[in-house]
């Protein structure tokens, strides 16, 4: 296929190419599947970035198939797909790929016993994903409003049945937490420590970037000396679970994201199609920048380019 040479001389030269009204026919009429990160380009904080649904709607229209793959561990499938109605988006659960997902269907693969529990450094979504998939989840935004009292011979009691820690985004986050993902991972026998993703910023409002899962992942690797298993972007585990559900060709698939290192490192380690978006983390300049080895095949300012360059 004609697209997919040009793309592999792009690679070799580390060149990106921006979307234009020459390029953009040949390249959508070659996507059957889209994939959308979510936080920097479908939306920001729970404000959708300028003419997502216009865009969206016109891919479908078009016969694409549309999912949705986010790292954000805050919601379910269930809960985003309640967002996206919102927002004025009509999306269904099936096409919703959150690493909270990910977290509980990678336990699920492994056939983690369902008798242990797991304790969670994060939100509600990664709670109800554990208990959807069967698994009985500890901790949460529960454990957030509890507090260490750090006096002479003080003894941290925890759950020895845990048998898998899951750290993903969590504003609520305190000592109590890392106290006790350090003592299941580091004193109870085979203990998984499985985090969602580790972004090191993310959009929690529309106007500024906070502090994101990678911060919760690197203070419980402080503490117990030990690496995670990341189950979402850019690990291989979530798009391998994708293609179970979509068995498309990843060649006629397009990861569409705002991330070098999560969104289109995910999408070149599968085969994708990559269109990079800058209407979230990443600038032009730094994916100019002589240092960055990651280059998506495309890039574009926002979403709504890609209409904008159909209609011309």
């Amino acid at each position: 296929m004609e697209g997919r040479a040009e793309s592999g001389t792009d690679d070799e030269k580390n060149v990106a190419r921006p979307l234009t009204s020459d390029n953009i026919r040949s390249f959508v009429d070659s996507v059957d599947a889209f994939l959308f990160d979510c936080d920097g380009v479908i939306w920001k904080g729970n404000k959708l970035i300028d003419r997502v649904t216009e865009t969206l709607n016109v891919l479908r229209s078009m016969g694409k198939n549309i999912i949705f793959v986010t790292n954000n561990s805050t919601k379910s499938r269930k809960q985003y797909a309640k967002k996206f109605l919102r927002l004025g988006l009509s999306v269904s659960e099936e096409e919703i790929f959150c690493s909270s997902f990910a977290a509980a269907m990678f336990l699920k693969v492994n056939e983690f016993p369902p008798d242990k529990k797991v304790y969670v450094v994060g939100e509600e979504g990664i709670l109800e994903e554990l208990e959807i998939a069967g698994f009985k989840g500890i901790g949460g935004p529960e454990d957030g409003k509890k507090l260490v009292d750090l006096k002479p011979n003080c003894y941290f009691e925890h759950d020895k049945n845990v048998g898998a820690v899951v750290v993903g985004f969590d504003h609520y986050i305190n000592f109590y937490k890392l106290q006790y993902a350090n003592l299941c991972i580091r004193e109870n026998p085979g203990c998984l420590f499985i985090a969602t993703n580790r972004d090191a910023v993310g959009h929690m409002t529309d106007l500024q970037e906070w502090p994101g899962s990678g911060t919760m992942v690197a203070a419980v690797c402080g503490s117990t000396q030990k690496e995670p298993i990341v189950v979402g972007k850019p690990s291989t585990f979530m798009m391998d679970f994708l293609l179970k559900r979509f068995p498309f060709d990843t060649s006629k698939m397009c990861m569409v994201g705002d991330r070098l290192d999560t969104d289109i490192l995910f999408g070149k380690n599968a085969g994708c199609r990559t269109l990079l978006v800058l209407s979230g983390v990443t600038s032009l300049s730094t994916l100019e920048d002589p240092s960055n080895e990651i280059h998506p095949e495309y890039y574009s300012g926002k979403l709504s380019d890609v209409l904008d360059l159909l209609e011309e």
